[in-house]
């Protein structure tokens, strides 16, 4: 399988080459307070980009989408919303849109602060990309460990799953198995007919049915 999907030219992105680890973790500090720009990193590589409104929106969308499945199956959920997720033994960084603990709730609850070369990764997070990344970013979520990929290019959603070190695309959630990527897909897709929160109720009807078929 091919993990790099052919999408939109970058748009309002800035890539530089021959960066060190300390000056990436430097530009960190210094734009943590400025959520229009996303960093990523592989080895001396820094992207920066700004995410657009169709970006913002979408993702949370799908954030909404992920804490009401929790919800409705009664299942604990920590969220990082976009938390760096970075170790330097492997030179590696990058901002999710999304991400959440879900199978490892518990063995960070309560945290507020993260080491990735202890704690462990998030186990879903959410790509929007809207306009591609010049840096194959799956390939550092994998190095990282994060179990779980759903990516979203404006039409189409990607569920990737790590297996074996290295993400294979699937037609259901791993993480939530009761989501597929048709249903995902069909709910993103409505955004443009109905409402968000009349989606939902939608969403979460649909869920409790589905939970009550399963018990």
């Amino acid at each position: 399988m091919t993990m790099n999907k052919t999408l939109l030219k970058p748009k309002k992105s800035t890539l530089l080459i021959g960066i060190r680890w300390e000056t990436y973790q430097a530009l960190l500090l210094d734009l943590a307070e400025n959520p229009s720009k996303k960093l990523t990193y592989d080895q001396g590589t820094l992207e920066i980009m700004t995410p657009l409104p169709e970006h913002e929106i979408n993702k949370g969308f799908l954030g909404r989408l992920v804490q009401t499945t929790t919800e409705v199956l009664e299942l604990e959920i920590s969220s990082l919303g976009s938390t760096t997720l970075s170790r330097k033994d492997l030179q590696k960084g990058v901002e999710p849109d999304e991400c959440y603990y879900i199978t490892n709730e518990a063995l960070v609850r309560g945290k507020i602060k993260f080491d990735f070369n202890y704690d462990p990764p998030p186990d879903l997070a959410i790509e929007i990309d809207i306009t591609s990344s010049s840096l194959e970013r799956l390939t550092i979520y994998a190095a990282l460990g994060v179990r779980e990929i759903w990516r979203f290019d404006g039409e189409n959603l990607f569920i990737y799953c790590l297996q074996d070190g290295n993400y294979q695309e699937l037609e259901n959630s791993n993480v939530l198995p009761i989501l597929s990527k048709s249903v995902i897909l069909n709910f993103l897709i409505r955004r443009a007919e109905k409402g968000e929160n009349y989606l939902l109720r939608e969403f979460r009807q649909w869920l409790e049915k589905q939970n009550i078929i399963d018990e």
